[in-house]
């Protein structure tokens, strides 16, 4: 790995963004390493809980310009126009997956958010279950000043986190959205003087999540998810077939059991998954 560091301890899995010379810009190894981590730790139920952190004064200056120029992007390809717009949404569809990859983690991902956010960072960031940031944070759907729209994934997630008009105003003049400000509307969870105190409270409550039982929570996640876009009636048919199928008395007796005999509770980790034949 050449964009993150990684340590796996008592099931959670923090993954950090190791290149704070660079701002930590998501350059194209940041592409291709991102969901190899989140995807094993999910696929081999490595952890119950994901923490999504950086290094440096800033979370993300978002994309690495080399992305499209290192010679081997897809703008730069001398083909037809037509082929090379199809070629280049299929790359789009490619980048928005290294982000929907931590939406379609079994579980949670918390993201710890100090200095800058911008850009493609708010596409990450959105894609995670809960937020916190420090005082310096800020957000910036910085591609419009660029000329471009943002494209991997900021508009359909960030319009169900935030008031529409807060996403409009954000999109169209590319301006900062201040910690403090993101707090009052949503976006993050807490704001926090430090990175240190913000580090201390999101492994305290993912250390929190990890001794709940991980099906119950892969069975909140999902259903989040689901009733976010879906109508009422869809959602509740959802979580009665999901709980016809993996409703735990036994997880339930050791919560109870656990909780009158005052010690922590011990629960299954999810199963590996099987992804060949």
């Amino acid at each position: 790995m050449t964009c993150f560091s990684l340590t796996i301890s008592d099931a959670i899995a923090h993954i950090v963004m190791d290149r704070p010379e660079a701002f930590n810009a998501m350059n194209r190894s940041f592409w291709n390493e991102l969901p190899a981590l989140v995807n094993d730790i999910n696929d081999n139920s490595k952890a119950r809980v994901i923490v999504v952190s950086s290094t440096g004064k800033h979370f993300t200056s978002g994309m690495d310009v080399s992305v499209f120029s290192d010679g081997e992007g897809i703008l730069g390809a001398e083909i037809d126009r037509y082929a090379r717009a199809e070629a280049f949404r299929q790359f789009v569809l490619h980048l928005q997956e290294s982000f929907s990859c931590l939406e379609r983690a079994r579980m949670p991902v918390i993201a710890a958010i100090q200095g800058g956010c911008v850009g493609a960072g708010v596409d990450m960031t959105s894609a995670c279950d809960i937020r916190f940031a420090t005082a310096d944070a800020f957000f910036q759907i910085a591609e419009i000043n660029i000329g471009m729209t943002a494209d991997v994934g900021t508009f359909p997630r960030l319009c169900k986190l935030i008031p529409d008009g807060w996403v409009r105003e954000l999109a169209y003049s590319g301006r900062r959205l201040p910690a403090a400000k993101a707090k009052e509307i949503g976006l993050v969870n807490e704001v926090f003087a430090t990175q240190e105190a913000m580090m201390e409270h999101v492994m305290a409550l993912a250390a929190e999540i990890a001794e709940k039982s991980p099906l119950a929570v892969a069975g909140s996640k999902q259903m989040i998810k689901y009733a976010r876009d879906h109508n009422t009636a869809d959602s509740l048919d959802h979580i009665a077939t999901w709980q016809a199928g993996m409703f735990s008395p036994e997880h339930i007796l050791e919560a109870f059991q656990a909780k009158a005999q005052k010690r922590p509770a011990v629960f299954p980790d999810l199963a590996v998954l099987r992804k060949k034949m």
